[in-house]
């Protein structure tokens, strides 16, 4: 990517260390120090952070269920970890890129699936 500042030197436009770009929300979005060193970062409308990069090329992201808790982060490193929660916040499924993996992914949930025994129907809920 390239910096602002080289941009900004382009465009002969002023301008002073650090540089500092924020949202609407007042998130910080930009910083780039007089070193060359830099970072971005973004935002979900909810204000939590879905992306991060820095000019190490290290990057980061993040993705969010309906509830606000975090269900997926990756990294440049080829790091990823998932998860599941249930409708109080109690995490019931983890799973990480190394193969570990705890509890049930709701796409393996017998919840709301209907079993008959000895001629009855009932409808499993989950807890």
């Amino acid at each position: 990517m390239k910096k602002l500042s080289e941009t900004l030197t382009e465009l002969g436009i002023d301008f002073s260390f650090p540089i500092v770009i924020k949202d609407s929300n007042n998130n910080e979005t930009y910083y780039e120090k007089s070193n060359g060193a830099w970072c971005k970062t973004g935002y979900n409308a909810n204000g939590d952070r879905t992306y991060y990069e820095t000019s190490n090329d290290f990057w980061c992201k993040r993705e969010y269920d309906n509830n606000g808790y975090t269900s997926y982060y990756e990294t440049s490193n080829d790091f990823w970890w998932k998860c599941e929660y249930d409708r109080k916040g109690n995490l019931t499924y983890y799973e990480t890129s190394d193969g570990y993996k705890k509890g049930t992914p709701r796409s393996q949930s017998c919840n709301g699936k209907v079993v008959e025994v000895d001629g009855k129907k009932y409808k499993l809920t989950e807890l």
